[in-house]
Parts: C-alpha cells; structure tokens; sequence
C-alpha cells in the first residue's frame, strides 16, 4: 500500500479507536485505544514512505 493509503488506513483507524473509547465497556474502551495506536502507527508509516518511497 502506498503513501496514501497508510495515511488513510491510519485515519480510519484512529477515528474508530476514538469513538470506542466512548463506551462504557472497559473491554471496548480497550480495544478502541489498541486500534487508535494502530492508526497512529499507519499515520508515520505513511509519512516515512512519502519521505522515502513507497518502495519500503
């Protein structure tokens, strides 16, 4: 996947992880902050590539 696309995979992700840490179910609250970390990581994979290449 290129620049683009981890850039906005990491968004996607974030967003998501942030809503489920609006629950009330500490499991959910859990897993939606694992997914905005996630999100964070494709965010600076996307920026290392655009710096880079996409070829990493």
């Amino acid at each position: 996947m290129g620049e683009l696309g981890d850039k906005i995979k990491g968004n996607i992700n974030e967003a998501i992880g942030k809503a489920k840490q609006m629950s009330d179910d500490p499991e959910t609250k859990a897993d939606g902050a694992a997914q905005e970390a996630k999100g964070k990581g494709e965010q600076v994979k996307g920026k290392v590539k655009g710096l880079l290449g996409d070829d990493i």
